[in-house]
Protein backbone atom coordinates (compact mmCIF):
# COMPACT_ATOMS: atom_id res chain seq x y z
CA UNK A 1 0.00 0.00 0.00
CA UNK A 2 1.56 3.38 -1.04
CA UNK A 3 1.93 6.37 1.75
CA UNK A 4 -0.75 8.01 0.32
CA UNK A 5 -3.34 5.27 0.57
CA UNK A 6 -2.49 4.22 3.92
CA UNK A 7 -2.72 8.07 5.24
CA UNK A 8 -6.07 7.56 4.01
CA UNK A 9 -7.09 4.22 5.76
CA UNK A 10 -5.29 4.93 8.75
CA UNK A 11 -7.41 8.21 9.17
CA UNK A 12 -10.52 6.45 8.06
CA UNK A 13 -10.16 3.93 10.98
CA UNK A 14 -9.26 6.76 13.61
CA UNK A 15 -12.15 9.16 12.02
CA UNK A 16 -14.94 6.15 12.28
CA UNK A 17 -14.10 5.13 15.68
CA UNK A 18 -13.34 8.39 17.22
CA UNK A 19 -14.96 11.21 15.80
CA UNK A 20 -13.17 13.63 12.32
CA UNK A 21 -12.43 16.72 15.28
CA UNK A 22 -11.28 14.25 18.00
CA UNK A 23 -9.06 13.25 15.78
CA UNK A 24 -5.92 14.95 15.55
CA UNK A 25 -2.82 14.94 12.70
CA UNK A 26 -0.19 14.06 14.92
CA UNK A 27 -2.38 10.88 15.50
CA UNK A 28 -2.87 10.07 12.34
CA UNK A 29 0.51 10.30 11.74
CA UNK A 30 2.03 7.93 14.61
CA UNK A 31 -0.81 5.87 13.88
CA UNK A 32 0.64 5.11 10.09
CA UNK A 33 4.03 5.77 11.29
CA UNK A 34 4.32 8.54 8.68
CA UNK A 35 6.14 11.77 8.36
CA UNK A 36 4.55 14.90 8.37
CA UNK A 37 6.62 15.98 5.30
CA UNK A 38 4.67 12.82 3.72
CA UNK A 39 1.32 14.05 4.82
CA UNK A 40 1.65 17.14 3.28
CA UNK A 41 3.34 16.32 0.13
CA UNK A 42 -0.12 14.58 -0.55
CA UNK A 43 -2.49 16.86 1.01
CA UNK A 44 -2.91 20.36 2.02
CA UNK A 45 -4.33 19.71 5.30
CA UNK A 46 -6.47 18.16 7.41
CA UNK A 47 -9.47 18.96 5.67
CA UNK A 48 -8.37 18.12 2.16
CA UNK A 49 -7.51 14.16 3.99
CA UNK A 50 -10.91 14.15 5.44
CA UNK A 51 -11.95 14.67 1.70
CA UNK A 52 -10.24 12.14 0.18
CA UNK A 53 -11.26 9.37 3.45
CA UNK A 54 -14.82 10.35 2.50
CA UNK A 55 -14.24 9.54 -1.03
CA UNK A 56 -12.24 6.38 0.04
CA UNK A 57 -15.64 5.50 1.88
CA UNK A 58 -17.91 6.28 -0.86
CA UNK A 59 -16.01 4.13 -2.97
CA UNK A 60 -15.48 0.85 -0.72
CA UNK A 61 -19.27 1.05 0.65
CA UNK A 62 -20.81 1.51 -3.50
CA UNK A 63 -18.45 -1.30 -4.31
CA UNK A 64 -19.66 -3.47 -1.41
CA UNK A 65 -23.70 -2.86 -1.72
CA UNK A 66 -23.25 -3.25 -5.48
CA UNK A 67 -21.34 -7.06 -5.10
CA UNK A 68 -23.93 -7.93 -2.38
CA UNK A 69 -27.26 -6.52 -4.84
CA UNK A 70 -25.49 -8.57 -7.51
CA UNK A 71 -25.34 -11.66 -5.40
CA UNK A 72 -28.90 -11.57 -4.48
CA UNK A 73 -31.87 -12.72 -6.23
CA UNK A 74 -32.93 -10.27 -9.10
CA UNK A 75 -36.82 -9.66 -8.03
CA UNK A 76 -38.20 -7.03 -6.55
CA UNK A 77 -38.34 -8.84 -2.90
CA UNK A 78 -35.20 -10.26 -3.60
CA UNK A 79 -33.34 -7.04 -3.66
CA UNK A 80 -35.47 -6.19 -1.07
CA UNK A 81 -34.32 -9.25 1.24
CA UNK A 82 -30.54 -8.72 -0.22
CA UNK A 83 -30.13 -5.22 1.33
CA UNK A 84 -31.43 -5.53 4.45
CA UNK A 85 -29.89 -8.82 5.20
CA UNK A 86 -26.60 -7.01 3.99
CA UNK A 87 -27.31 -4.06 6.28
CA UNK A 88 -27.83 -6.56 8.94
CA UNK A 89 -24.25 -8.31 8.18
CA UNK A 90 -22.60 -5.19 8.77
CA UNK A 91 -24.39 -3.97 11.71
CA UNK A 92 -23.52 -7.42 13.63
CA UNK A 93 -19.94 -7.22 12.48
CA UNK A 94 -20.22 -9.95 9.97
CA UNK A 95 -19.40 -7.84 7.12
CA UNK A 96 -15.08 -6.95 7.59
CA UNK A 97 -14.83 -5.61 4.42
CA UNK A 98 -16.92 -2.15 6.15
CA UNK A 99 -14.81 -2.96 9.40
CA UNK A 100 -16.45 -2.58 12.33
CA UNK A 101 -20.12 -0.93 12.96
CA UNK A 102 -20.37 2.64 14.68
CA UNK A 103 -22.85 3.57 12.56
CA UNK A 104 -23.09 5.61 9.08
CA UNK A 105 -19.88 7.32 8.27
CA UNK A 106 -21.38 9.82 6.29
CA UNK A 107 -24.31 10.45 8.82
CA UNK A 108 -21.69 10.85 11.50
CA UNK A 109 -19.04 13.29 9.31
CA UNK A 110 -22.53 15.28 8.38
CA UNK A 111 -22.86 15.66 12.36
CA UNK A 112 -19.47 17.50 12.34
CA UNK A 113 -19.36 19.51 9.14
CA UNK A 114 -23.43 20.34 9.48
CA UNK A 115 -23.47 23.60 6.55
CA UNK A 116 -25.03 21.64 4.37
CA UNK A 117 -23.08 24.09 1.60
CA UNK A 118 -19.66 22.80 2.99
CA UNK A 119 -18.28 20.74 0.34
CA UNK A 120 -17.38 17.32 2.98
CA UNK A 121 -21.41 17.67 3.75
CA UNK A 122 -21.72 17.96 -0.23
CA UNK A 123 -19.89 14.82 -0.56
CA UNK A 124 -21.73 13.01 1.72
CA UNK A 125 -25.04 13.93 0.36
CA UNK A 126 -23.63 12.84 -3.23
CA UNK A 127 -22.99 9.44 -1.51
CA UNK A 128 -26.64 9.19 -0.32
CA UNK A 129 -27.78 9.82 -3.81
CA UNK A 130 -25.75 7.30 -5.40
CA UNK A 131 -26.80 4.27 -3.02
CA UNK A 132 -30.55 5.95 -3.83
CA UNK A 133 -29.37 5.74 -8.28
CA UNK A 134 -27.28 2.33 -7.68
CA UNK A 135 -30.82 0.69 -5.77
CA UNK A 136 -32.99 1.91 -8.20
CA UNK A 137 -30.80 0.78 -11.19
CA UNK A 138 -31.37 -2.73 -9.72
CA UNK A 139 -35.03 -2.24 -9.01
CA UNK A 140 -35.84 -1.05 -12.69
CA UNK A 141 -33.39 -3.98 -14.04
CA UNK A 142 -36.11 -6.10 -11.75
CA UNK A 143 -38.82 -4.86 -13.76
CA UNK A 144 -39.80 -1.51 -12.20
CA UNK A 145 -40.79 1.51 -14.30
CA UNK A 146 -37.95 4.22 -14.09
CA UNK A 147 -40.88 6.67 -11.53
CA UNK A 148 -41.44 3.73 -9.61
CA UNK A 149 -38.27 1.92 -8.91
CA UNK A 150 -36.81 5.36 -7.76
CA UNK A 151 -39.65 5.83 -5.25
CA UNK A 152 -39.44 2.37 -3.65
CA UNK A 153 -35.23 2.99 -3.58
CA UNK A 154 -35.76 6.16 -1.57
CA UNK A 155 -38.44 4.48 0.97
CA UNK A 156 -36.35 1.57 0.85
CA UNK A 157 -33.15 4.17 1.88
CA UNK A 158 -35.13 5.92 4.61
CA UNK A 159 -35.95 2.37 6.29
CA UNK A 160 -32.18 1.74 5.93
CA UNK A 161 -30.81 4.93 6.99
CA UNK A 162 -32.99 4.58 10.12
CA UNK A 163 -32.43 0.83 10.92
CA UNK A 164 -28.51 2.20 10.91
CA UNK A 165 -29.30 4.98 13.03
CA UNK A 166 -30.98 2.29 14.98
CA UNK A 167 -28.72 -0.17 15.59
CA UNK A 168 -25.93 3.12 16.34
CA UNK A 169 -27.58 5.04 18.72
CA UNK A 170 -29.80 2.16 20.50
CA UNK A 171 -27.61 -1.04 19.97
CA UNK A 172 -30.48 -2.71 18.36
CA UNK A 173 -28.93 -5.16 16.74
CA UNK A 174 -32.09 -6.32 14.93
CA UNK A 175 -33.09 -3.19 13.30
CA UNK A 176 -32.18 -4.02 10.08
CA UNK A 177 -34.50 -7.49 10.01
CA UNK A 178 -37.21 -5.39 11.22
CA UNK A 179 -36.77 -3.09 8.67
CA UNK A 180 -36.92 -5.48 6.14
CA UNK A 181 -40.23 -6.49 7.38
CA UNK A 182 -41.28 -3.16 7.17
CA UNK A 183 -39.73 -2.46 3.59
CA UNK A 184 -41.43 -5.85 2.39
CA UNK A 185 -44.72 -4.98 3.32
CA UNK A 186 -44.23 -1.39 1.80
CA UNK A 187 -43.34 -3.29 -1.90
CA UNK A 188 -46.44 -5.36 -1.50
CA UNK A 189 -48.88 -2.18 -1.44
Amino acid sequence: MDKRQQLVTTAFDLFYRQGIHAVGINQILQTAGIAKKTLYHHFSGKEALVAAVVAYRDGTYLEWLNTRLARGEQTVTGLIDTLFTALDDWINDREMLLTRFHGCFFINTCGEYGEPEHEIHRQCARHKEAVVKLLADYLQQAGLATLAAEQLATNLCLLKEGATVQAHVQGDKQAAINARALALRLAAH
